[in-house]
């Protein structure tokens, strides 16, 4: 039996707790993924890079590998040794981060360009770092990194993705006007 299915005295958890285990161990993965979409919808919104928002990011994630990292090595000095990496790791992120906030860099790169630049250095430092602590951290990295060209899309598609809704809206509005049209015509002629 695996540690997930045991509880005290051998017997077997029941379903609802394997469930609600496996969901807390997932938790953190889940809150930087929300968090990061969230970080994505007030970047495309309101064109603004949020840089204090991604560094916020980066930090959480650092904590999110270092506590993933912990669980995963009992030795003491490796412990250690993935806590310094780690730091060192997600200070090298930050330090690149702050380079975009340049002035000369900023005069280059409008805020949503900047945003964009951010959250892929967010990805790029999620992934290297779950290559070094866990899958899940790198899935996350990689999911991270497809927000960017999604960001991007959704920008230059935002006037097509509109006109589309309002004639899919259209034909929908069409047909179920039609669908109820016929029914009371058909129990019209019933009443006949």
């Amino acid at each position: 039996m695996s540690d997930l299915e045991t509880v005290e005295y051998g017997a077997r958890a029941p379903a609802h707790s394997r469930k609600a285990t496996l969901f807390l161990k997932e938790l953190p993965y889940v809150i930087v993924l929300v968090l990061t979409i969230l970080g994505v919808a007030l970047t495309s919104v309101w064109h603004q890079p949020f840089i204090g928002y991604w560094e916020f990011m980066a930090v959480a994630v650092g904590v999110v590998c270092v506590t993933t990292g912990w669980l995963h090595i009992e030795d003491r000095q490796a412990r250690l040794r993935m806590i310094w990496t780690q730091a060192l790791h997600w200070l090298a992120f930050l330090v690149a981060m702050n380079i975009l906030l340049l002035p000369g860099v900023q005069r280059m790169l409008n805020a949503p360009a900047t945003g964009l630049a951010l959250l892929m250095l967010l990805a790029l430092g999620t992934f290297v770092a779950g290559v070094h602590v866990s899958w899940q951290i790198c899935a996350l990295g990689v999911a991270m990194a497809l927000f960017v060209p999604a960001i991007a899309w959704l920008q230059q598609s935002a006037l097509f993705l509109v006109l589309a809704g309002a004639a899919l809206t259209g034909v929908v509005m069409t047909f179920w006007w039609r669908q109820g049209d016929r029914r009371s015509r058909k129990a019209a002629s019933l009443i006949d």
